[in-house]
């Protein structure tokens, strides 16, 4: 099959891309360097960066090597990026809160607020103006006004079409089917980058967490849901539809409980934070527990009934790993989320249980790490994907993922 030759404009794209991520990679970079890494000639790499230096996007500094550029009588100088390019907001929204953080174009992160809501689930009306709001007291808190964020990530919890800015369900919002992207544009003015919350702490774990090494790898976020970020060969994995990676809604068990997304029997129907409460209430012995954490100290009290709840939401928990160890075999699983301050889904006999359901061979399983992070980290996960949007939009002139 023959190939398609690639026109200059899409060279240029291209080159424009490959230095922009190689400059923001190594922080500090002399051009000469930048064509050995890339592979690009020193001339296109000179031309290319002439042009991105005159939009703003990078800059010049002082090199740290004392050395002079033999053909010029100058000292070396590297390229950077220019973090007053453009600010980016990456924004989680959570059962009652809404965390946010304001990252420059360099990827430092200048502020972060945190606000309460009075309410878990919106009209999406009603929950585009409280993230407008949150913005504003974000952007003030660093000096900054609103106009002067070129992009928002924002993470929410259910089924997401991130290409399209569509949420099939959430548990923050009273309808299903809701074009937010679109809501969240009108409503603040600038692009909005939306994704399943659990896709972005996978792209926080990628970008400065812990698998920075790892091209293949499965983070599994455990809150008042459970959900599933996927990364093969160092790519988000989606599914199709935007519908991938619910872990938290596949069947541990034919006809049983009853998941808030009204199907029965999804293993976020036997570990999240409502199930437990209400195996509780149903159970009677419990009916004024309000908290998880109070039913988790009942069953290490000794308490019968609260420790047959909770081990059973572990023997749940241990399956669906296990499940995910079969189908993916990933080289790490990080478990991550509220419900990590708390170990009854990471103990060492949940973890044994889901090694001994996995297919075996003479070879080690995953390593399996917990990393416990609040609302802060999803945020800036968040903030990252946008930021990578935003690049896009900068080296190309438009947006990769057209809602």
């Amino acid at each position: 099959m023959e190939k398609t030759k690639l026109i200059p404009s899409e060279i240029r794209r291209s080159g424009r891309r490959a230095l922009l991520a190689e400059i923001r990679r190594y922080k500090k970079i002399p051009r000469i360097d930048l064509s050995e890494s890339t592979g690009i000639s020193r001339a296109t790499v000179t031309t290319i960066t002439a042009d991105l230096l005159k939009e703003g996007l990078i800059e010049e500094v002082r090199s740290e090597t004392p050395e002079k550029d033999l053909r010029r009588g100058r000292p070396k100088v590297d390229l950077k990026i220019r973090g007053a390019a453009h600010h980016v907001v990456g924004i989680k929204i959570a059962n009652k809160s809404l965390s946010t953080v304001l990252h420059d174009f360099e990827g430092i992160q200048i502020a972060d607020h945190e606000v309460a809501l009075e309410e878990s689930v919106f009209e999406a009306d009603a929950l585009a103006d409280e993230v407008s709001k949150a913005i504003e007291g974000l952007t003030s808190t660093a000096g900054l006004s609103a106009e002067e964020v070129s992009g928002v990530g924002v993470g929410i919890a259910g089924t997401v079409d991130a290409l399209q800015g569509f949420v099939y369900w959430s548990p923050s919002l009273h309808q299903r089917n809701v074009e937010l992207g679109q809501v969240l544009e009108d409503r603040l003015g600038v692009p909005v980058f939306l994704d399943n919350d659990a896709n972005l702490v996978a792209v926080a774990e990628r970008a400065f967490g812990l698998a920075k090494e790892n091209s293949d790898f499965i983070v599994i976020t455990i809150e008042s849901g459970v959900g599933m970020g996927i990364v093969i060969g160092n790519e988000l994995y989606r599914g199709n539809r935007g519908c991938g990676a619910e872990l938290g809604h596949t069947k541990v068990q034919l006809d049983g409980a009853l998941c808030r997304c009204g199907q029965r029997g999804c293993l976020e129907a036997y570990v999240a934070d409502y199930a437990l409460l209400r195996e509780a209430g149903i159970s009677g012995r419990h009916k004024s527990v309000s908290k998880v954490e109070d039913l988790l100290s009942a069953a290490r009290d000794g308490d019968s009934v609260a420790k047959s709840i909770v081990d059973r939401a572990g023997r749940m928990f241990a399956m669906g790993l296990a499940n995910i160890v079969n189908i993916f075999d990933p080289e790490l699983i990080i478990l991550s989320g509220e419900q990590m301050h708390s170990d009854h889904l990471y103990a060492s006999e949940v973890i044994d249980a889901m090694r001994n359901s996995v297919v075996h061979i003479d070879k080690p399983g995953p390593e399996v790490v917990i990393h416990k992070w609040g609302d802060l980290m999803w945020a800036r996960g968040a903030a990252a994907f946008a930021l990578d949007e935003v690049s896009e939009i900068a080296i190309t002139g438009h947006r990769e993922n057209a809602q």
